[in-house]
């Protein structure tokens, strides 16, 4: 197998790594960069638990090769905010209680962030395309759908407060 250095970005930080060039993105970010964010589900991009954004988009990480994302900004779960500033779909997550167990959750998550990166007012239409490839056996599916309209509303708020500032 041949490898050959490859450079992420990765949260704002640059890496490098000496791999082949097809090894799945989720395997870097969390064997080399210790992220939890990401999580293996099915290895397959059927569960959505891997997600990540890529360029502002929500990809599978378990789908796509380290040469395909290099060069581009990938922001997992830990890089979207912190504990003492959560990003709004964070924020909006935690306060409608869209969580049981907690393993779709970062997917779910980055889902939404991606969509209203694309999309700030969602239509309910819109939200449950975004999350329609994502699984999720806990049964939270009202709390989540409640909290990426919750999260949709609280940017459009701070986009408020920015354009006031």
């Amino acid at each position: 197998m041949k490898t050959g250095r490859i450079h992420l970005k990765v949260n704002g930080r640059d890496h490098e790594f000496d791999l082949s060039p097809d090894t799945p993105l989720l395997y870097v970010l969390r064997n080399d960069l210790c992220l939890n964010g990401p999580k293996f589900g099915c290895g397959l991009g059927e569960c959505g638990a891997c997600s990540v954004l890529v360029n502002g988009r929500t990809v599978r990480s378990c789908s796509i090769s380290v040469a395909a994302a290099e060069g581009r900004e990938i922001v997992t779960l830990e890089g979207l905010g912190t504990v003492d500033a959560p990003h709004p779909v964070q924020r909006a997550f935690v306060e409608q209680q869209a969580a049981q167990c907690g393993y779709c959750l970062n997917g779910m998550i980055m889902a939404v962030a991606g969509l209203l990166n694309r999309n700030p007012d969602p239509a309910e239409d819109d939200i449950r395309a975004a999350l329609k490839g994502h699984l999720c056996r806990c049964g939270t599916h009202m709390e989540i759908l409640a909290a990426a309209r919750r999260a949709s509303q609280l940017m459009r708020e701070a986009q408020l407060v920015e354009i006031r500032s």
